[in-house]
């Protein structure tokens, strides 16, 4: 079988800072993503299909969910992210994973999966309706669909009290939509599983919030990611004033306000597919 739906563009881009940055967010994300994955019922013996692997942080979570009695196939476009992903599954000394160089839109196999997920990959896609439908067909009946995706609207209500940090994502947030990102695809989990065939999924909202240096860092790592997209949007770095001091400068406006700053809402759903 193979899928035919829209493909989607990464507005982050590939570099190894990026790749770092990935991994970063990835270890401060893995027990939100573990428990949206337990709770839908994901274990022990399974066959997964990981949407959007990048350096491997869902598959890795994924195999050791699994076990050596399951199995997941990740699928990413960007051949240097599977290098680094293959580099550190041999590392985890996991066996139960494996990478495929292809499109969303250009899935094959042969065998159903028990379940398809992803993180962080449905906000770049044009139509994920489509894709999900699309990926379906690769799905056992009763098989599971569980993503975790975004949504900035309670990071900008959380991040009022402090300009600087709330100057940043609003950049950021203007960045990625006008790269064609969605950036409410969280809370569009629940009609776009419902338009790809899937019952009302469950859903939960998780917000974290730090004040430490390293988590005040990765708003910092996150706009250098996007610096190439915010040229070519002819947007501006102005009001963030000088951007080497910009970390530390976000740093000491927490630590004066004797509070704390939000991360990105992570939203997750899951649903079954009919049988």
């Amino acid at each position: 079988m193979t899928a035919g739906n829209p493909s989607f563009c990464y507005a982050l881009g590939s570099t190894d800072a990026e790749q770092e940055r990935l991994i970063w967010q990835a270890a401060r994300l893995a027990a939100s993503t573990e428990r949206l994955f337990r709770d839908a019922g994901i274990g022990p013996g399974q066959r997964l299909l990981d949407l959007g692997s990048g350096v491997g942080d869902v598959a890795i979570l994924a195999a050791r969910l699994v076990g050596p009695s399951g199995e997941v196939l990740g699928i990413e476009r960007d051949s240097r992210a599977i290098a680094r992903a293959e580099i550190r599954v041999a590392a985890a000394g996991l066996r139960n994973v494996c990478f495929t160089q292809c499109d969303v839109s250009q899935i094959e196999s042969d065998k159903p999966f028990d379940a398809a997920v992803g993180r962080f990959i449905l906000q770049f896609i044009p139509d994920p309706a489509a894709v999900l439908r699309s990926v379906s067909q690769f799905i056992r009946p009763g098989g599971v669909v569980a993503f975790q995706e975004v949504s900035y609207a309670p990071l900008r209500l959380f991040s009022a009290h402090l300009p600087l940090w709330s100057a940043s994502v609003s950049i950021i947030q203007e960045t990625l939509k006008r790269a064609g990102a969605n950036t409410e695809m969280g809370f569009a989990l629940h009609r776009v599983f419902q338009e790809a065939g899937f019952a009302a999924p469950a859903m939960l909202l998780e917000l974290q919030l730090g004040s430490g240096p390293d988590f005040t860092q990765w708003i910092y790592d996150l706009l250098c990611s996007l610096r190439p997209q915010i040229h070519q949007h002819n947007l501006s770095l102005e009001p963030l004033g000088d951007f080497d001091t910009l970390p530390t400068r976000l740093q000491t406006e927490v630590a004066t306000s004797k509070s704390v700053a939000p991360f990105i809402a992570l939203v997750g759903a899951w649903s079954r597919k009919p049988i």
